[in-house]
C-alpha cells in the first residue's frame, strides 16, 4: 500500500550531530522536513550533502535559548543520552531531557519524540540501581505526562550502523546486522526464553540506526503514532515510512 505523507513540519533535533541524531536529521531532510539541530559540537565536519540542509546550533540543553530554538517548530526529537557515573547518567539521560520536554511543552510544540532504551527484561532492582536506565525512565515519564496524546518514546535495543568517531567510521553493522537477522528469524524459538529475567541482554534483536531514525520521523508525521514503541514497533514504523511518498 502506498502511503502519502504531507510534510509541512519543522523539527528540532536535540543531539543532532551524534550517531543517532545525525541519522534522524538525514531521515527528516529526506522527507522534506526543515531541521534545526542543537548539540554541543554543532555542525559535523563530514561532507555529506544533507549536512548543509540542516540549521546547526552549538549549545547545551541546560543553557539553550529555547525561545529562539523552538520558534516555528512543530516537533522536537531528542536523542540526548550518554554514559558515565550514575550521577552523570542521571543528569544527561534524565535531567537534560526533562528540561527539553518542559520547554517544548511551555512553547506549545505539538509533538515530542524521545529515543530511550529497551529495558532488556532486567529485574526492577537492577534497573533502579543504574543511572542510565533511571534517567531514561524519568525522561520517558515526563514525555508521556506532558504529551499524553502526541508524545512518542522509542525503546530500541543495541543500535547498529556506521558510527563516526574522530572522523573514522566504526562499522557496528558488521555485528549488528547479522545478529538482527538471526534473532528476528528465530523469534518463535527464543520467545519462551524471554520470560527469564535479563534474557533480553542476549536475545533482544538489535535495531539499525536507520530504523530508529525512520521511526522517529514517522512519529512526527503520523498522528496515529504515540506512546511507547517496542523494538518490533520501531521496525514497523520505519518500514511504513520507507513506503511513504512525501508531498
Amino acid at each position: 500500500m502506498l502511503i502519502v505523507l504531507r510534510c509541512s513540519s519543522q523539527v528540532v533535533v536535540l543531539g543532532g550531530s551524534g550517531f543517532v541524531g545525525s541519522s534522524v536529521c538525514k531521515a527528516a531532510i529526506a522527507q522534506g522536513i526543515d531541521v534545526t539541530s542543537l548539540s554541543r559540537s554543532g555542525k559535523p565536519s563530514y561532507p555529506d550533502p544533507w549536512v548543509d540542509q540542516v540549521l546547526w546550533v552549538s549549545g547545551n540543553v541546560f543553557y539553550a535559548d529555547w525561545n529562539s530554538l523552538l520558534k516555528g517548530a512543530t516537533a522536537v526529537i531528542s536523542t540526548i543520552g550518554g554514559f558515565g557515573t550514575n550521577e552523570e547518567m542521571e543528569k544527561i539521560n534524565g535531567e537534560a531531557n526533562i528540561i527539553a520536554v518542559g520547554e517544548a511543552c511551555k512553547a506549545g510544540i505539538p509533538k515530542f519524540v524521545y529515543v530511550s532504551v529497551h529495558d532488556y527484561n532486567l529485574p526492577f532492582f537492577v534497573l533502579n540501581s543504574l543511572g542510565y536506565f533511571t534517567g531514561k525512565r524519568k525522561a520517558e515519564a515526563e514525555v508521556l505526562s506532558k504529551f499524553p496524546g502526541s508524545g512518542t518514546v522509542l525503546r530500541p535495543g543495541f543500535i547498529y550502523g556506521k558510527r563516526r568517531i574522530n572522523g573514522v567510521d566504526v562499522p557496528l553493522d558488521i555485528i549488528g546486522k547479522p545478529l538482527d537477522k538471526f534473532l528476528t528469524s528465530a523469534e518463535n524459538f527464543i520467545s519462551p526464553l524471554k520470560s527469564i529475567p535479563g534474557s533480553d541482554v542476549l536475545l533482544s534483536a538489535p535495531v539499525s540506526v536507520e530504523d530508529v531514525a525512520g521511526a522517529a520521523v514517522k512519529a512526527v508525521l503520523d498522528d496515529s503514532i504515540f506512546g511507547v514503541l517496542t523494538i518490533e514497533q520501531i521496525k514497523e514504523a520505519a518500514s511504513s515510512l520507507k513506503s511513504a511518498v512525501p508531498l
